[in-house]
């Protein structure tokens, strides 16, 4: 059985306006100063608390709880206000339906959390073709292989048969941590040289490449 799992932000969705405007008005209500966009989007892909230590090394624990609960109470409200997006990228639902169509069992593994997931699928009516969905709710945040395990497991899947996409060199090492296939995807928020250096076994282009990626699963 062959398994495509996904990352969301940046490799289904392209989030970044949405996560760096909560990023925002997180930092601004704890009375910080907002981190500068490109180091937010440098993170996008970890946990929650895991993103705010690295955007916050000084604070404390404490800190990062907070931000973090700041974060979700940010974006929901952007979302309940109608103004979250997160527009699928140019081909993506035609590639889900066709490699469903093809028998690929298909899973995503993401830092969003359950709830956040769950509208971000559903608005696109994508919802029906994965049979696993992880996030950083369950599951330590990446590089940590727990999310593709899980997937593995849920799909019935055959782990040399199984490839991890994402736009992150944090996809990659959960990939190469798990065992499996990592293969990179050029419109997220990692350099394509970066997703290399850290043991993609290519850097899709297109969706057309990367259709042609998945096809070289045996």
């Amino acid at each position: 059985m062959k398994l495509a799992i996904f990352d969301c932000d940046g490799t289904l969705v392209d989030s970044q306006a949405d996560i760096c405007a909560a990023m925002d008005a997180a930092f601004t209500a704890a009375g910080l100063i907002p981190p500068e966009r490109h180091a937010t989007r440098r993170v996008v892909g970890l946990s929650l608390h895991e993103a705010m230590r690295q955007l916050h090394p000084q604070g404390a624990h404490g800190d990062h709880a907070s931000l973090t609960q700041l974060y979700k109470d940010a974006f929901r409200a952007r979302r309940e206000a109608g103004h979250v997006g997160e527009p699928l990228y140019d081909g993506i639902a035609e590639l889900i339906e066709g490699l469903a169509a093809e028998g690929w069992q298909l899973a995503v593994a993401t830092g969003k959390s359950d709830r956040g997931l769950a509208h971000c699928l559903a608005a696109h009516g994508l919802t029906r073709h994965f049979v696993s969905l992880q996030t950083a709710d369950r599951h330590p945040s990446k590089p940590d292989p727990s999310m593709i395990e899980q997937c593995i497991a849920d799909a019935g899947a055959d782990r040399h048969r199984t490839a991890m996409i994402g736009d992150t060199v944090y996809d990659i090492a959960m990939a190469k941590n798990a065992g499996v296939r990592g293969i990179g995807v050029d419109w997220g928020y990692h350099d394509p040289h970066e997703l290399i250096d850290a043991g993609a076994e290519a850097v899709a282009t297109s969706m057309a490449h990367l259709r042609a990626l998945l096809g070289a699963v045996a």
